[in-house]
């Protein structure tokens, strides 16, 4: 140690570090996701690929990797995520041409209004595409396999938490809630199961009559606390899903 008490600088290679997110919504009734591609300057890799939004970590601005995936989704959207969470890591020497490399990989969600969405310098376009028609695109880096995971586990999450409510605007209605949760699914639940879950999950506070189907008034709702997604005590079984008409 030097006679200013400071640490030696480091002398080993380090990785490039990044931040990626998976920024989903329901837009005109389907699951979408934000892309955005990368610019066809041949210098920079995968050149007019589509790629998930993110960008690498700035020491000087972040704190921890909440802070950078924060940081990105107000450059990326301008607002913030009803609801974000980790996802993963994934590193390697080669999934970066430009060296050994790993991202750290969120997911958000957000309720389907019109997002003015930002390109940012390193991209030639940003848009909300249907998240399965991104899973068939050839994307940018390991994104194809980072978007596969993190709908992998919103879907299985969907079948015992409450995140679809973070879809939504408040005040939403049980019809307005389910349609969420039908719509991420791929399926449709029944109606009376569905709204017993949701009354009896003490996650949902009544905020008023609102604007319901055909006009006609019914209870709105609020999320109780958002700091977190409700787990309810069994998942989805096939006895809540909509019984099929003869």
């Amino acid at each position: 140690m030097n006679s200013d008490n400071q640490l030696p600088a480091l002398e080993f290679p380090r990785p490039l570090v990044t931040v990626d997110i998976v920024i989903f919504s329901v837009l005109e009734g389907a699951l979408k996701v934000v892309l955005v591609k990368r610019p066809g300057n041949l210098s920079e890799p995968f050149p007019n690929r589509w790629a998930l939004p993110g960008g690498f970590i700035d020491v000087d601005k972040d704190v921890s990797l909440l802070d950078c995936a924060l940081r990105k989704l107000r450059e990326k959207t301008g607002v913030e995520a009803s609801y974000l969470e980790q996802l993963g890591s994934w590193g390697g020497s080669q999934r970066d041409p430009r060296g050994w490399s790993v991202t750290n990989a969120f997911f958000a969600l957000m309720p389907g209004r019109e997002l003015a969405l930002t390109k940012g310098a390193n991209a030639a376009h940003v848009e909300w595409v249907d998240a399965e028609a991104a899973l068939r695109k050839r994307m940018a880096f390991d994104h194809s396999e980072i978007l596969a995971s993190a709908l992998a586990r919103l879907r299985g999450k969907v079948e015992y938490t409450s995140l679809p409510a973070f879809l939504l605007d408040e005040p939403f209605t049980l019809p307005q809630l389910q349609h969420m949760y039908e719509i991420v699914l791929g399926r449709p639940v029944d109606k009376s199961a569905f709204r017993k879950r949701m009354l009896d999950g003490g996650f949902l506070a009544e905020a008023g009559m609102v604007s319901g189907g055909l006009g006609r008034p019914a209870m709105g709702y609020r999320l109780v606390d958002r700091s977190h997604a409700t787990h309810f005590p069994r998942t989805f079984s096939p006895r809540d899903a909509a019984p099929e008409l003869e």
